[in-house]
């Protein structure tokens, strides 16, 4: 497969594919309609896979098509920003750059987001402050901070990077030793692992979220560690209400099993915290943007 070639296509696909219109991305690159679909055939028939779906609305993404966005999405930004470096004549950002993060996102976002930015930008120095409570920005000389749930009322920037929400899951091991659970109201005769932020009344949801209850389960076993909430899980300890994008894998892996799948707990919105009025130094920008990036990919699961 000749990736040289493919790379303008995978380029017109990531239009395509955000606009969720062959009109509209023809407009935004300048090309005719039908030039479009020609180079998205091309692509599918070089990758002898449907990657997309017409139909009276516009375009859907197969899962196939969901996958390679967010790997396409990537180039397309290296790319922006290698053009944008040519034609810059500012200094190649240098120095600490304090960035603070809830314990949740370090192994599967922050890693790699931060692996590439260095890459990009060889003369920073990460300095990584994980932790789950607010910090501000000026008090803590920090460039940008990840933060989940209610915004405290400042004068900050925030920009949106996601939604995290809670399932239920346990063990196999733990599930035949104990029991299926097939009610909310089952879990108050089973063994329930803490995690860090829970505290007191569970918030549980349906799928709609038109239905809620608070419910109080003792648990069998209180952490601070996000990872030991999930350890102790996965070695049959008890039932966990955990970050649905930290236990996927695992349930992939048949190493969890989801209980109560059309239960919830709590959702939270995650934000990109920065206080530039103006243009955000590259490296900041970059490093939003890769941010998005892992946080999507993870979610693919």
């Amino acid at each position: 497969m000749n990736t040289i070639k493919l790379a303008p296509l995978l380029l017109i696909f990531v239009e395509v594919a955000n606009k969720r219109s062959f009109t509209l991305a023809a407009k935004k690159l300048g090309l005719s309609k039908s030039a479009i679909s020609q180079q998205i055939k091309r692509l599918e028939e070089a990758t002898g896979q449907q990657l997309l779906v017409r139909n009276t609305r516009g375009v859907i993404l197969t899962s196939v098509g969901e996958s390679l966005l967010a790997r396409s999405e990537l180039l397309r930004e290296q790319l922006s920003l290698a053009l944008t470096e040519l034609d810059c004549v500012k200094d190649q950002p240098a120095g600490s750059f304090r960035v603070s993060i809830p314990p949740l996102f370090d192994k599967n976002v922050l890693v790699p987001a931060l692996r590439q930015l260095c890459i990009e930008f060889p003369l920073i120095k990460p300095e990584i402050i994980v932790t789950a409570r607010w910090q501000d920005l000026i008090e803590h000389s920090l460039d940008a901070a990840i933060f989940g749930g209610n915004l405290k009322d400042c004068n900050y920037r925030a920009l949106s990077i996601g939604k995290v929400t809670e399932i239920f899951c346990a063990s196999p091991g733990y599930l035949k030793q104990y029991g299926e659970v097939k009610s909310i109201d089952d879990l108050s005769g089973h063994k329930f692992i803490q995690a860090p932020w829970q505290y007191n009344a569970l918030e549980l949801f349906n799928p709609e979220k038109t239905a809620h209850w608070h419910i109080t389960v003792e648990p069998c076993a209180i952490t601070t560690g996000v990872d030991t909430a999930l350890q102790m899980a996965l070695h049959d300890m008890g039932i966990v209400l955990y970050p649905g994008f930290l236990a996927e894998p695992e349930i992939l892996r048949e190493r969890l099993v989801r209980v109560l799948p059309d239960i919830t707990g709590k959702s939270w919105h995650f934000y990109f915290i920065h206080q530039y009025s103006g243009d955000k130094p590259r490296h900041v920008s970059r490093f939003y943007q890769l941010f998005c990036h892992y946080f999507k990919t993870v979610h693919l699961f």
